[in-house]
């Protein structure tokens, strides 16, 4: 079945299709550190990162987790219709520090009212298999470890401060994915130093890796971090828009369609953004990207397709006919599995165009597992 406006596998269509309704990811903070801002490894932290850390600061104005949760999941249930949600450990490096916070903090999860799943924030080099079972062991459906890996090149990773090197996190991807995990790949444009070939290079280094997940980020200044006073002394230069667009617009196809794509740029809290000041604007970001995407006829995996039929020794025009010729339907919602939708419309046997969607989704599922919806109990 042909899918003609949807190009990316996004995370709202993914839980969509797991669960059959909208999921909302509540942002979490528990009051974790970082080895690169407590003197462990530095006191500066990376070049970009904002000394109050992402996320919402709840936890800094004093709000238990159930709280901060009660907070959000209200806020979303009133402006999005959400029902369901994944609790998010998004400040600092959450499985960094003793392991009993993190086991604390762990059993309080699941008793979230509403909770389907867990993303928990850290970096490749904060997590040991202690940690990691400890995280895998979770009982709930959807279970994420998102790492900071920002670049597959050394120089790099020195240059920003980060503390560790691209071994440590191609590593820890490994380790997570190994006991079940998800994995969620951050990554960032615009690195000091780094060429947009540099940038590339990084996205086929994680295609080769078993994540599950993607968040782009596009470099922005913040103030307060060392990033800024480069920016002052102009020693830092970031992307202009078009050129981060056409960057991410060329990586979506290297990396393959049954990865989630759950960023496409980066979110600027508050007033921390000084520039560029097209980061403050993530819809018009994203639907240049999009754009982009349409124009050159291309969309998530395209590439990936291509280079596999060549590495078959299979040409176009051999290839089954939709391969290369448009975005897996799987990429968007069916009308007939829209919440709401009319019987006649939930009956899959009722249209060809529904029963071509469900053979090619069921084909998905079997070959990609992470995929398959949600069974009642589970």
């Amino acid at each position: 079945m042909e899918n003609t406006t949807t190009r990316l596998h996004l995370l709202a269509t993914y839980l969509r299709l797991r669960f059959g309704a909208r999921v909302q990811k509540v942002p979490l903070d528990a009051g974790f550190s970082c080895p690169n801002r407590d003197g462990t490894l530095s006191r500066g932290g990376c070049v970009f990162c904002n000394p109050r850390g992402s996320g919402s600061g709840l936890g800094e104005d004093g709000l238990t987790l159930e709280e901060q949760w009660t907070v959000w999941t209200g806020r979303y249930a009133r402006t999005r219709n959400a029902g369901l949600f994944i609790a998010y450990l998004q400040s600092f490096s959450n499985t960094y520090g003793p392991i009993d916070k993190l086991r604390r903090v762990l059993g309080v999860l699941p008793e979230l009212p509403g909770i389907v799943g867990v993303a928990v924030g850290t970096r490749p080099d904060c997590v040991d298999n202690e940690r990691l079972d400890m995280v895998a062991a979770l009982p709930l459906p959807e279970v994420w470890l998102e790492l900071g890996l920002q670049s597959a090149h050394d120089a790099t990773l020195v240059r920003i401060n980060r503390g560790h090197d691209a071994a440590t996190s191609e590593r820890a991807v490994r380790d997570a994915a190994a006991r079940g995990l998800r994995v969620c790949a951050h990554l960032i444009a615009g690195l000091p130093g780094e060429s947009s070939d540099d940038f590339l290079a990084t996205v086929a280094w994680v295609n080769r890796l078993p994540v599950h997940g993607v968040k782009f980020h596009g470099l922005y200044v913040c103030e307060g971090t060392a990033l800024a006073r480069q920016w002052r002394a102009g020693e830092y230069t970031p992307l202009e828009r078009e050129a981060y667009a056409d960057l991410i617009a060329r990586a979506l196809p290297r990396l393959r369609p049954e990865i989630v794509i759950q960023r496409l740029t980066g979110d600027p809290a508050g007033n921390e953004l000084l520039a560029p000041d097209w980061a403050g604007d993530k819809r018009a970001t994203t639907a240049r990207i999009n754009e982009l995407l349409a124009q050159r006829g291309t969309w998530q995996g395209k590439d990936v397709a291509r280079s596999a039929m060549n590495g078959l020794g299979v040409s176009p025009a051999q290839a089954a006919p939709s391969a290369l010729a448009a975005p897996p339907a799987w990429f968007a919602v069916p009308p007939h599995r829209l919440p709401g939708a009319a019987p006649r419309l939930r009956d899959t046997g009722d249209t060809p165009q529904a029963r071509a969607w469900e053979a090619e989704y069921a084909a998905a599922c079997a070959t990609f597992p992470h995929l398959r919806p949600v069974e009642d109990g589970e």
